[in-house]
């Protein structure tokens, strides 16, 4: 009798928790939108201590939820963060993965995990939205044909896409599989050699544009702006740089509406702030900074508007917002635009050296912010997190296993990602650039930088806010040095052997998800 009622007593225990506890399963998940910058650094909006520019709608995100100050990228460029973003798996272990040239194949093959696929097998409806930088097609994008494979491929539903980033060719859309607007009467060609002696290029007429190039970026003029690559014909789908926000967010807004009964995952992949950096008109001469200031008033625009979708929705308090960035800032990279000029007194790395291209923790410690109405509580988390993690913990939110092998250095912090208390993040991160074989490794408050030794040439260290020391390893104390100046290796001998070591683990290991 006693063992019943005990029995019956334990089984009203755990319904009344069921009924109890905030559900998130079933038709209650929450839509997932992920905002990823473009080269923003973390110095560069306000609620990360900007004051040279106002980013009102990014600072409403970060008083809305968990503002982040160990939040990073996986990398210090983009191709190897979105695609570490999108597979739960650091870039360098896949070849290939460096900044995507304009006729790149698909990086990411059909049948790998992603974040998109994950999702899909909960019932999400799924798009991505933006730049997307990690090739279309094999063995080469068909520009006059069906481009796949590609995201669709991969687990979106829709894709509304820059195929490259902007200072590459071609300057169109491509919608799904195929490049919009094209007239077959006009085919797209693209390469990276000259299609004639006497094609228009930034060197053979440099006095012609609207924004000079400074180191590069001299191929092909489109809107005035010469760029990596060459190409022909397209022209009625080719698009003006002024008109990219606007696009991105009318894309946006009609997806959000169309699925606002959910669940939704949106990749929203903003092109601002990177080069060529040419916001829309009544955008130009927001701030004392030049163009690239400009463009961040943009970006701050584009996360409001899309802020106000969901209120107009009514599904603010059911979507799940991350904003983040896929590397640390740049200055210089490749145009004359007054970003060096304009800088003043504005930090785009906060108080730490490096940016993009470097394992610095300017490169990928960058602006991360979670909100969710209702969910998260406001606060300021100095837990570690990245976006490699979002695979593995957007499929914890939706209940979704991680397959066999995939996400294979995604780990699961959403509870951290949620504001709960007491919740940890990641208790090491492992940091690349563009694959040169350099590498940052933080566990806790202590940082190993390892460089390969090659000569550094003037035009990497013109992009860059702090030149790198040469030796192959460095041992920093984040806390008392943010801006890695003192190294520590030689009076720590042992801590520098102990991060050594488990470094080198990591890059021979297959994975470090259940290492």
């Amino acid at each position: 009798m006693f063992t019943e009622t005990m029995r019956r007593f334990s089984l009203l225990l755990v319904l009344w928790s069921c009924l109890t506890m905030p559900s998130i399963a079933g038709s209650s998940l929450p839509n997932i939108i992920v905002i990823m910058a473009d080269d923003l650094g973390y110095g560069d909006v306000g609620c990360y201590g900007a004051s040279a520019v106002r980013t009102p709608n990014i600072d409403r995100l970060a008083s809305e939820g968990q503002r982040f100050t160990s939040g990073y990228c996986s990398a210090s460029t983009c191709t190897p963060t979105r695609y570490s973003f999108l597979t739960g798996s650091y870039a360098f272990r896949r070849k290939g993965t460096g900044i995507a040239a304009p006729n790149a194949p698909a990086i990411i093959r059909p049948g790998t995990a992603t974040v998109a696929s994950l999702l899909q097998k909960a019932g999400y409806g799924t798009a991505v939205i933006g730049k997307w930088h990690l090739g279309l097609g094999d063995p080469a994008p068909d520009w006059n044909g069906e481009l796949k494979p590609g995201p669709l491929e991969i687990g979106f539903h829709h894709c509304f896409l820059l195929p490259t980033t902007n200072d590459r060719v071609p300057q169109v859309f491509v919608q799904d599989h195929g490049v919009l607007n094209l007239d077959p009467k006009d085919p797209l060609w693209v390469d990276d050699k000259l299609p004639s002696p006497d094609h228009v290029t930034g060197l053979s007429h440099r006095d012609s544009l609207k924004m000079d190039w400074s180191h590069g970026h001299n191929g092909t003029i489109h809107n005035g702006i010469s760029r990596i690559g060459f190409y022909t014909g397209g022209m009625a789908a080719r698009f003006r740089d002024e008109d990219l926000a606007d696009q991105w967010v009318k894309q946006s807004n009609q997806w959000i509406d169309a699925h606002r009964d959910g669940p939704f995952f949106l990749f929203f992949a903003a092109h601002d702030i990177h080069v060529p950096r040419m916001p829309h008109e009544r955008f130009q001469g927001a701030t004392t900074l030049g163009l690239r200031g400009d463009c961040i008033v943009e970006l701050d625009w584009c996360v409001g508007e899309l802020m106000k979708t969901l209120d107009r929705n009514g599904i603010a308090g059911n979507t799940l917002v991350v904003f983040c960035s896929d590397n640390g800032p740049v200055l210089d990279d490749g145009y004359r635009d007054g970003a060096v000029e304009k800088i003043g007194d504005h930090q785009p790395a906060g108080p730490f050296s490096g940016g993009k291209y470097s394992v610095l923790e300017g490169g990928t410690r960058t602006p991360f912010i979670t909100r969710w109405p209702g969910r998260i509580t406001p606060g300021v988390s100095d837990q570690i997190v990245c976006t490699v993690d979002l695979a593995a913990s957007f499929a914890s939110l939706a209940g979704v296993p991680l397959p066999e092998p995939a996400c294979l250095d995604s780990f699961n912090v959403l509870p951290a990602l949620l504001g709960e208390s007491g919740a940890a993040g990641r208790d090491h991160l492992l940091q690349q650039d563009n694959g040169s074989g350099n590498f940052g490794l933080r566990v806790g408050d202590w940082k190993l930088v390892r460089r390969k030794l090659k000569t550094v040439s003037q035009a990497t260290v013109s992009r860059q806010q702090h030149v790198e020391p040469r030796g192959p390893h460095a041992l920093y104390d984040l806390p008392d040095d943010p801006g890695e100046e003192k190294d520590l290796g030689p009076t720590n001998p042992e801590k520098m052997a102990e991060l050594t070591q488990r470094l080198d683990e990591l890059l021979t290991a297959d994975r470090s998800r259940g290492l």
